[in-house]
C-alpha cells in the first residue's frame, strides 16, 4: 500500500474509530486474487466486542463508498482486533497487559535471550515483571526498560495465576464449611 493511499486511509478511518473510542492500531491491503483485502484492526482498554466490528464495518464501507480512496477494483473489508498474539509495540498495550504473562526478547543491552514473566505494573520508561520461580522458588521481581526490549507478546494462559488463586480460595472455604 501506498504511502499516500495510507495516510488518506487512516484520515478518512480515524475518526470513525475515535468515535466509537477504539484506537485505530493498524490499516493493511493485501493483495487477494483478483481481489484486495482492506484490514482494519481496532482496540480498546476494555476490548473489542464482535458488534462494535460489525457496526464499524458498515460506517466504514459507506465512508469508503463514497469515496475514492480504494480506486475501482473490488476490495474485501475486515474489520477486527488484533488478536491474543499480537506484537506489544505500544505503551498502551503494555498498559492492557497488565497482570497477563508475557514472553519478552531482550536486547543484547539488556543480556540478550528470553525472559517469560507477569506484569506487574507499567510506566513511561519500562515495565515492572514477576520471573516465576524455577523449581519450587518463589517469584523474583525484575524490571525491564523499554528500551532492553526487542519483541514482546502475550503468552496465551489456559489457567490464570489469579483462577488457581480462586480455585484455592474457594477449596478453603468448602474445607471450613465441612468442618463446621
Amino acid at each position: 500500500m501506498s504511502t499516500t493511499q495510507s495516510e488518506r486511509l487512516r484520515g478518512l478511518l480515524e475518526p470513525l474509530v475515535a468515535a466509537r473510542d477504539l484506537d485505530l492500531e493498524e490499516i493493511e491491503v493485501t493483495p487477494a486474487g483478483k481481489r484486495r483485502v482492506l484490514r482494519i484492526v481496532v482496540d480498546s482498554d476494555e476490548g473489542v466486542q464482535l458488534d462494535e466490528c460489525a457496526e464499524l464495518s458498515r460506517e466504514a464501507s459507506q465512508v469508503l463508498d463514497d469515496s475514492d480512496v480504494m480506486g475501482g477494483a473490488p476490495y474485501t473489508l475486515e474489520v477486527t482486533s488484533p488478536g491474543a498474539d499480537r506484537p506489544l509495540t505500544e505503551l498502551r498495550h503494555y498498559r492492557r497487559a497488565v497482570g497477563r504473562l508475557i514472553k519478552v526478547q531482550l536486547t543484547a543491552q539488556a543480556g540478550a535471550g528470553e525472559l517469560v514473566a507477569r506484569i506487574t505494573a507499567v510506566d513511561e520508561s519500562g515495565l515492572d515483571l514477576e520471573v516465576p520461580g524455577v523449581k519450587g522458588r518463589k517469584p523474583t521481581a525484575r524490571r525491564v526498560s523499554f528500551d532492553e526490549i526487542a519483541k514482546a507478546r502475550v503468552e496465551l494462559e489456559f489457567k490464570s495465576k489469579s483462577d488457581k488463586r480462586d480455585a484455592q480460595q474457594d477449596e478453603k472455604i468448602d474445607e471450613n464449611k465441612e468442618e463446621a
